[in-house]
């Protein structure tokens, strides 16, 4: 079996020994409901407050701020579900960008079923937000913004801060999904002026099937699952202690390591960046060159299918994902790398390598080389590129 080499941490991290390891005793020897009020009960409270601790500490929250849910998915439908609900009588009228995840994108079409009215602002070619473009969305019944912290895509980072001066000027709440960037690079929700935010364990070595929403003390947002008094009365449903362990624990470590798993990330991004433009012919960096998340890589490679190119990468034992969503059924290349302004053709022949902090040199090499010769191969069998040569000869 070919060693495997997994550069597709945006999709999922593996969870990390010392996660596990906190997580084990939540099954089987602490494994009381924590409403309860008999000890065993009060193990799993006591377990639960000090995960949502860790995790407040990272934003600069406070601990009562923070609403444990399913993950970054429901956090992100509860985030604009109910402050649409919740601020209907003041306006109806919501914005976005168009490089949004399909968890911020399709609730908005939802909402728009309902009557609400959303604005998608463009991006520029980097897949940045234009400020002036912004403020010229706003209206009077303007009620929510909620612009991506980090694209899942091309790793663009935006500048929340100024989005979040913006919003709180004209009096407009400020969502952002950081399901991508939480854990990976510096985020205050105060400095920021964030009065909502979405994330998830699994992206940072937690475990999977556990998120957060970060509501700012006073938004007077209702609950999003209705049943018991559980998370202060906002999220129904009885906790999920391992998870909460977990994601806690992963915090902790996300916190310890940021800054120097940050650092090696990006040299080895910016390693890899380096030699697939100078090695690989007709290749596109996707996203801005420095103002990205520390380990994501986005190629497009002319005259090239992104399928192909991650089946063969499999093959070689290279874990990676494609910009194209032709891989989930669909025949359109990324709304990502269309809004950033990619042709279709291009856009199809797209790459996402997403690094950890167990990604080597070897790894990268390995795959550079590996990417080299799957794309001579595929465009050797590509017509189009073999007209395009003649024509440039």
């Amino acid at each position: 079996m070919k060693r495997l080499i997994y550069l597709d941490n945006a999709a999922t991290t593996r969870t990390a020994p010392e996660v596990a390891e906190a997580m084990l005793p939540y099954f089987t020897e602490y494994y009381g409901n924590a409403s309860s009020i008999y000890s065993l009960g009060r193990e799993s409270k006591e377990a639960m407050t000090k995960a949502r601790a860790s995790i407040a500490g990272l934003l600069g929250a406070k601990e009562n701020e923070i609403y444990f849910t399913a993950g970054g998915s429901e956090a992100d439908n509860w985030a604009l579900k109910a402050t649409a609900e919740a601020y209907a009588s003041k306006g109806r009228h919501i914005i976005t960008t168009k490089i949004e995840h399909h968890a911020i994108l399709h609730t908005c079409q939802y909402l728009e079923k309902q009557g609400f009215e959303v604005t998608y602002l463009d991006v520029d070619e980097f897949g940045v937000v234009k400020l002036s473009e912004l403020e010229k969305a706003i209206r009077p019944d303007t009620i929510l913004i909620s612009v991506m912290f980090a694209n899942n895509e091309i790793g663009t980072l935006q500048p929340i801060k100024e989005i979040g001066e913006i919003a709180h000027k004209n009096g407009i709440l400020f969502h952002t999904d950081a399901v991508q960037a939480f854990g990976q690079v510096p985020i205050q929700v105060d400095e920021m002026h964030i009065d909502m935010l979405s994330s998830s364990g699994h992206k940072i070595n937690g475990p999977k099937g556990i998120g957060f929403l970060y509501i700012r003390k006073g938004i007077k947002i209702q609950s999003f699952i209705h049943g018991g008094a559980q998370e202060r009365k906002r999220r129904a449903g009885t906790e999920n202690i391992p998870g909460i362990v977990g994601y806690g624990k992963a915090a902790e470590l996300a916190a310890e390591q940021m800054e120097e798993k940050a650092k090696r990330e990006t040299e080895l991004r910016d390693y890899l960046i380096s030699r697939i433009l100078k090695e690989v012919p007709y290749a596109r960096l996707n996203g801005h060159p420095k103002k990205r998340l520390p380990n994501n890589v986005n190629f497009s490679f002319q005259f090239v299918e992104g399928e192909s190119m991650l089946i063969m990468l499999d093959m070689e034992g290279i874990c990676a994902s494609s910009g194209s969503a032709c891989t989930s059924g669909s025949l359109d290349p990324s709304h990502v790398l269309l809004a950033i302004g990619l042709p279709h053709e291009i856009a199809h022949g797209s790459l996402r390598l997403t690094l950890s902090g167990e990604t080597t040199k070897e790894d990268i090499d390995d795959t550079v080389d590996a990417i080299k010769k799957i794309v001579e191969k595929l465009r050797s069998m590509s017509p189009l590129y073999e007209d395009f040569v003649r024509r440039n000869q």
